[in-house]
């Protein structure tokens, strides 16, 4: 739920193609965003959102980035982006 997901497709890449929710996942990702964030603005259940990023990263169409926990404690930066996020939802 926190891991950041990026884009790998190029802006001009055609992406006309694929689905239309592989579509609005690589638009919301030409920003970093969380998987929470991502399934908040497409108003779909984080469940759904989550197979989808994992089917559209073993594909190659975006980049999943685990946070690194120091020693069992999330990352305060990490945690106030995604608040950040929120806020502006």
């Amino acid at each position: 739920m926190e891991a950041l997901v990026s884009s790998v497709t190029s802006e001009y890449q055609d992406i006309s193609l694929l689905s239309p929710e592989y579509q609005a996942i690589i638009q919301l990702t030409r920003n970093v965003r969380s998987v929470a964030e991502i399934s908040a603005l497409l108003r779909q259940p984080l469940g759904v959102v989550r197979v989808l990023i994992a089917d559209m990263a073993s594909e190659g169409l975006i980049r999943v980035h685990q946070p690194s926990l120091d020693e069992g404690k999330p990352d305060l930066n990490l945690l106030e982006r995604v608040l950040s996020g929120l806020r502006r939802l």
